[in-house]
């Protein structure tokens, strides 16, 4: 195994998104906080580093290539966003919200926190919306041309931004709001735990919670600590040698 102590936890997962499950059981965030490092990582969630690696050491590798994100081509780990997390997204948020405000009619006055969720959630589908744009329209498109022009030995194109880096550094910021925010719906759910009054209905809207929770913390992750630092490499490599 890699010397992970002289690693960030975000570079740990992209090494290999089995870890993900041991960061998981101890509240570590590698996705919109992945450039911690371990060391700083275990002492904020009160783990001790060496039981944590020794954890890390006895995963089971998952012998599927479908896991072995970084090892993709760039071009191919952005089709992947786009054609899986993005039309996820698309298509999830509107059944949540609908299942919302059922459980909100029936449930919501005994249990008014639901309320708040909806409100979160309902933010949350706006501004994803809008993210997912920004990227489909202004930054994907820049990465497949510079990923293009470096594969094919062409000259990078100009980007209206400047530097790469500048949306890279927008999308981030906008990862950890959206990273916040569902901590937030986490903890008014209480880890989405289903209470003894709960009606199919209700259960239904925390599994589907809960699960779109997962895949945009896998979406952010695949980002910051994948494509990004490959995008930045990539473009600052080009400038010096071409």
């Amino acid at each position: 195994m890699k010397d992970y102590k002289l690693m960030t936890v975000g570079q740990i997962v992209a090494d290999r998104f089995d870890h993900a499950k041991v960061f998981n059981k101890y509240g570590i965030d590698f996705c919109c906080n992945g450039d911690v490092s371990l060391t700083d990582a275990c002492e904020r969630a009160g783990a001790g580093v060496d039981s944590l690696l020794e954890e890390l050491g006895q995963t089971q590798p998952n012998h599927s290539p479908i896991f072995d994100f970084k090892s993709w081509p760039m071009d191919l780990l952005v089709d992947y966003i786009l054609k899986f997390h993005h039309r996820n997204i698309r298509y999830q948020g509107p059944q949540i919200l609908q299942l919302l405000d059922k459980v909100c009619e029936v449930h919501g006055e005994k249990h008014p926190e639901l309320h708040e969720i909806r409100g979160l959630f309902q933010e949350s589908w706006i501004d994803l919306n809008n993210h997912l744009t920004k990227e489909e329209m202004v930054l994907f498109p820049y990465i497949y041309d510079l990923f293009d022009a470096v594969t094919q030995h062409r000259p990078v194109p100009p980007f209206h931004c400047g530097s790469v880096s500048s949306p890279i550094s927008v999308m981030m910021h906008e990862h950890d709001a959206e990273g916040e925010r569902f901590r937030r719906i986490s903890l008014l759910a209480q880890g989405y735990l289903v209470p003894d009054d709960a009606c199919d209905t209700y259960r239904l809207l925390f599994e589907m919670l809960e699960t779109f929770e997962k895949n945009l913390h896998h979406h952010i992750h695949l980002e910051n600590n994948i494509v990004f630092p490959m995008a930045i490499e990539l473009q600052e490599n080009c400038e010096r040698t071409c």
